[in-house]
């Protein structure tokens, strides 16, 4: 009985992104100690050195990560330099608890690029995005439609992001306050992807990028003409059409939406005509 307790225990941290015991007890890191020092009678005293203090940095206020965030997302100007970016990024919690970074996937030469919204534990893992049982599932949605991440031909290609890099302990819903801070690096993301269309991917992706609070039902019927919500990003910024779709995950758990999402394929097959990408 023991055994299987501590077996569901252990199972609970991993879920929810701890991996490793850096001690048999907890340390609370909002104090810190010095240890004491003893001094021998026999050992002869010494003359203390005095040296510079050193302080750890406080953790940035949202409005202060958000501004680094766009400082960093627009200093960089290939994707190379946005992944670096964001790995140098610290001030988002779910950093310290994920595994990996998860960038990207796919042809960043492909006309259509897709944004999802966080990584799961496979993704982590692995450091891909949609590479789980949903990334499976949403394979042989594109597949419908003659779309496939791994093709070299780009008008065959998709490229895939997430909104969030880094996966939420225990696969949890983003943050509003993590969705924010995130937000100017998706959005450089997409600039530097310049995809001729988006999909976006999930409730959580579609309501950041086009800044509405309506739910997925509501607006994956219609196209939708995305611009950068973060206002350092738009100058310059041309619309791109973006529809919006149910997410694979919920699919899985809802199998009855896979016809709304077969009707939304079918309508990207038709803008893609109007395009001329196929």
């Amino acid at each position: 009985m023991q055994h299987s307790a501590a077996i569901a225990a252990l199972q609970f941290y991993v879920d929810h992104g701890v991996d490793i015991a850096l001690g048999d007890e907890a340390f609370n890191r909002f104090v810190q100690t010095k240890p004491e020092q003893t001094v021998s009678p026999e050992m002869p005293q010494t003359p203390q050195v005095q040296t510079a203090k050193t302080t750890t940095p406080l953790p940035m206020g949202k409005n202060q990560a958000r501004a680094e965030a766009v400082k960093l997302a627009k200093a960089a100007s290939t994707l190379d330099e946005l992944r670096e970016a964001i790995a140098a990024f610290d001030e988002i919690g779910i950093k310290k608890t994920a595994t990996n970074l998860v960038f990207c996937d796919g042809n960043p030469n492909a006309p259509i690029m897709l944004v999802g919204e966080a990584p799961g534990a496979d993704e982590d893992r692995q450091g891909k995005p949609f590479v789980g049982v949903s990334g499976q599932l949403l394979d042989r949605i594109l597949a419908c439609i003659d779309l496939d991440r791994t093709q070299e031909d780009a008008q065959k290609a998709v490229y895939i992001s997430n909104i969030l890099n880094w996966r939420p302990p225990g696969n949890r819903t983003p943050a509003p306050a993590e969705v924010e801070v995130s937000l100017p690096f998706i959005e450089r993301h997409i600039q530097l992807v310049r995809p001729k269309l988006l999909i976006l991917c999930g409730g959580v992706s579609a309501k950041a990028l086009l800044d509405r609070d309506e739910s997925v039902s509501r607006l994956r019927k219609t196209w939708h003409d995305y611009l950068p919500v973060t206002p350092e990003l738009r100058e310059g910024a041309g619309p791109i059409p973006a529809i919006a779709t149910y997410h694979p995950a919920y699919l899985l758990r809802t199998p009855a939406q896979k016809k709304a999402v077969w009707a939304d394929m079918l309508s990207l097959q038709e803008k893609r005509r109007e395009c001329g990408l196929l």
